[in-house]
């Protein structure tokens, strides 16, 4: 497979992380297989996570392959640089297809990026995610890579602006144990273990994260640490909201 785009942004990058000078944690990326499939599995709190999920897997010689929405493939800027990249677009009309990419890179031994909450966490917790992850690993057998990220929400993440250029703003990175789920086993009960960990290791970086936001900066920290982020069940109610108006748009455009 040609790499001839996503080299050169990673490397663009780390020069930007440098330059910003971004204080970058990264914990555990000896849990990376330096060969073969895996399924990486990674919270989401901005629009920025696949950059700093992709950059775990860089001490290990490996590129991810992430899932994303098809509309970012459709995007003037992003499409090309999405596709040079390889990475796979999920269309929710044609879930099928997505699902046999992702398994046709793992099965050729590529890692793959799975953002199993689908949609930014406003509350900055884990949100409820589906057994879709699961049942990649146990179809290509391979392993499950847990992945938390903390702190990209300060400098672009959903409901705020972009702050792209904020310096000296930590970023955590934590791998954890790779999960080995088989056929046979409870998929549902595997994807709780999943959502555990990721709770668990999150609300650790958060807990251990080096910042304390400013008095007009609490936006960025989650509620049960007295940040104002949104209640897991307020956000619950924004995303609902959010997701009915979408549909009323787009009912809109169609008659």
């Amino acid at each position: 497979m040609s790499e001839i785009v996503y080299p050169p942004v990673i490397k663009t990058a780390l020069g930007v992380f440098k330059a910003l000078n971004l204080k970058v944690r990264l914990e555990g990326a000896d849990q990376i297989p330096r060969t073969g499939g895996a399924v990486l599995v990674s919270n989401h709190v901005s629009y920025l996570d696949f950059i700093f999920a992709g950059a775990a897997a860089h001490p290990a010689g490996r590129l991810v392959r992430f899932m994303a929405k098809k509309e970012i493939f459709d995007n003037r800027i992003g499409g090309p640089l999405m596709r040079g990249m390889h990475h796979i677009p999920v269309d929710r009309d044609a879930g099928a297809s997505s699902y046999a990419a992702a398994l046709k890179a793992l099965k050729g031994g590529e890692i793959v990026g799975v953002f199993a909450e689908a949609t930014i966490s406003r509350s900055f917790t884990v949100k409820e995610i589906k057994s879709g992850a699961v049942r990649m690993a146990v179809a290509g057998k391979v392993p499950l890579i847990p992945l938390t990220i903390w702190g990209p929400q300060r400098l672009w993440t959903k409901g705020h602006k972009r702050r792209l250029l904020q310096r000296n703003v930590p970023v955590t990175i934590l791998v954890g144990e790779p999960m080995h789920p088989k056929r046979g086993d409870d998929y549902d009960q595997v994807t709780r273990d999943l959502h555990a960990t990721l709770s668990d290791m999150l609300e650790r970086a958060q807990r251990e994260y080096p910042d304390v936001p400013r008095a007009d900066e609490t936006w960025w920290q989650p509620a049960y640490l007295g940040g104002s982020a949104p209640t897991p069940g307020q956000a619950e109610k924004m995303d609902l909201e959010e997701s009915e108006a979408r549909r009323a748009d787009r009912g809109g455009a169609a008659s």
